[in-house]
């Protein structure tokens, strides 16, 4: 009797649109499509690796009851040498608030993640050692986040050469690679609207969340919506004194991320006619902005429907020999 063929998740880079791995990795559950192997990059990381801890329901909560949006206005602006925002302490505050892993070893899955040597331009791999440090660095969009330094080399957003690290799940051994590109275009066929009250029990019922997880440590998320509350108001206040910029001009943060989603969106077709994955999922996310953070449910949604509409793909492969 054959051995089942192991399954790689690749969780891609996409900014706001992040959030719809959630939904993807549910609809995944509730299949019971097992992963074998995580690769991923920038919010795929961060969202790879609560699964990984086992702490993705505890993120889900923590997002739709507190809208997205603030998320991003936890980084505090600072305008230092290397980075528009302050992101060293608050990575490590979003990702310790719902599990105690601290090192990759101590996930339940293996992962492995992708940053870029900001002065080789190459792609590097992270797979041992401290999780927030590597997260620090797959995460760090540059102007925005200064770059991180690791085993002597200063590393920035992997996206900027492999925002769908398809070849890094196949190097890990996946028989079956399951890549999510969230940088296409495609626009979504359910209406968007922003969270709304009763949300979080529409999500709930229309995927399965995994039981048995806990809270997220309410003590640290009171601690962290009292002291941040007003933060996105003071983060619009500052760059606009400071740049002086007409209303209507997009911002500097808003401008840098969709420059930066453009490129990922051309290397992302180059990477994928390389290293193609047996099953891409491409959630219709087309219509959203990289900082519309707020808008959590849907982007949850659309993830689940992106796994429902290759679900009969996926379990053909598995049974395949």
């Amino acid at each position: 009797m054959s051995s089942r063929k192991t399954v790689g998740l690749v969780l891609g880079s996409g900014a706001s649109r992040g959030w719809a791995h959630i939904g993807i990795i549910e609809a995944l559950q509730e299949a019971e499509i097992p992963i074998d192997f995580i690769a991923g990059c920038s919010v795929g990381a961060y969202i790879g690796a609560l699964y990984a801890s086992g702490s993705i329901n505890s993120l889900k909560k923590f997002l739709l009851r507190m809208d997205g949006k603030k998320i991003f206005s936890y980084f505090d602006v600072v305008f230092p040498r290397s980075g528009l925002l302050n992101g060293s302490r608050r990575v490590q505050e979003l990702f310790s608030m719902h599990t105690d892993v601290q090192t990759f070893a101590e996930l339940n899955i293996p992962l492995v993640m992708v940053a870029t040597d900001l002065m080789l331009g190459e792609k590097v791999v992270l797979k041992s050692g401290n999780i927030i440090e590597a997260l620090r660095a797959t995460m760090s969009y540059p102007g925005l986040f200064a770059p991180v330094r690791i085993n002597g080399r200063w590393l920035v957003d992997g996206g900027l050469v492999d925002p769908v690290p398809v070849g890094v799940a196949q190097a890990m051994g996946a028989g079956i690679v399951i890549a999510v590109d969230l940088n296409s275009r495609i626009v979504s066929r359910v209406r968007r609207r922003h969270r709304m009250p009763g949300d979080e029990k529409q999500i709930e019922t229309s995927t399965m969340a995994a039981e048995g997880e806990p809270e997220p440590r309410n003590e640290l998320v009171k601690k962290m919506i009292d002291f941040y509350e007003g933060a996105e108001s003071k983060l619009k206040i500052k760059t606009s004194g400071l740049l002086k910029r007409d209303a209507s001009t997009p911002d500097i943060i808003e401008t840098v991320m969709t420059s930066i989603g453009i490129m990922q969106e051309r290397i992302t077709r180059i990477n994928l006619a390389v290293d193609r994955p047996n099953i891409l999922i491409q959630p219709r996310l087309g219509e959203l902005k990289m900082m519309n953070f707020d808008h959590v449910a849907h982007a949850i949604e659309e993830g689940y429907i992106g796994v429902q509409e290759k679900l009969e793909d996926i379990r053909n492969l598995l049974e395949s020999t």
